[in-house]
């Protein structure tokens, strides 16, 4: 059972810095001010393909490794109660 809990504490761990590294790779979407006064169109091309860009595919990374990091934190804290 000790060797089960370092290896999923070094993925852990690897997912921890990965998470990191991708959310600081994102880019601000907020528009602020300036999209409230032209008007951002939802209907246009770049938002009906948008999951294919670069921000798409960090987004979905985010998403996958933020789950991923909360379901090893409930092993991992079953794990150190067993």
């Amino acid at each position: 059972m000790e060797v089960l809990k370092y290896i999923v504490i070094g993925i852990y761990v690897i997912v921890c810095l990965a998470l990191i590294i991708v959310a600081m790779m994102q880019s601000k979407d907020d528009a602020g001010m300036s999209g409230a006064m032209t008007g951002s169109s939802s209907n246009n091309f770049y938002e009906k393909n948008k999951g294919r860009t670069r921000e798409g595919k960090l987004k979905r990374w985010t998403i996958i490794l933020g789950v991923t990091f909360a379901v090893l934190t409930i092993i991992l804290s079953i794990m150190y109660v067993i």
